[in-house]
């Protein structure tokens, strides 16, 4: 029996984007907006540097990882993707990981496309 207040297991991961800034209980990232960049922060334990990989495509933010303990016989995987609401400067990501912690910095880019000024005619 699944009580009312207990999330479907089918909803989580999805990041779905009215989900992006809030606070989603139980989450192992946090993302916020400082200073016209994203900040990203993910809790990965247990993995090693070479073991993940991150790639950017057309505005998401994919990140993978897979670590295999040999002694135990155990696989551990993580997979996301973030979409984001702005235009980022591709470039200028970084990503750092340290004690666990994935941290990626997202510079939001200028937008340089620019209007065409329509004439009102009345």
């Amino acid at each position: 029996m699944v009580r009312a207040n207990t999330p479907s297991t089918w909803m989580q991961g999805l990041d779905l984007p009215s989900q992006l800034f809030g606070d989603i209980g139980g989450s192992d990232y946090e993302l916020y907006e400082e200073d016209d960049e994203f900040v990203l922060t993910i809790d990965m334990p247990g993995f090693e540097t070479d073991e993940i990989q991150l790639a950017w495509d057309d505005g998401v933010l994919n990140i993978a990882a897979e670590h295999t303990d040999e002694n135990r016989g155990r696989k551990k995987t993580y997979h996301r993707r973030f979409r984001f609401p702005k235009t980022v400067d591709e470039d200028e990501i970084n990503a750092e990981y340290t004690n666990g912690v994935l941290e990626i910095r997202l510079p939001t880019a200028e937008s340089t496309a620019q209007g065409k000024e329509i004439p009102l005619e009345g």
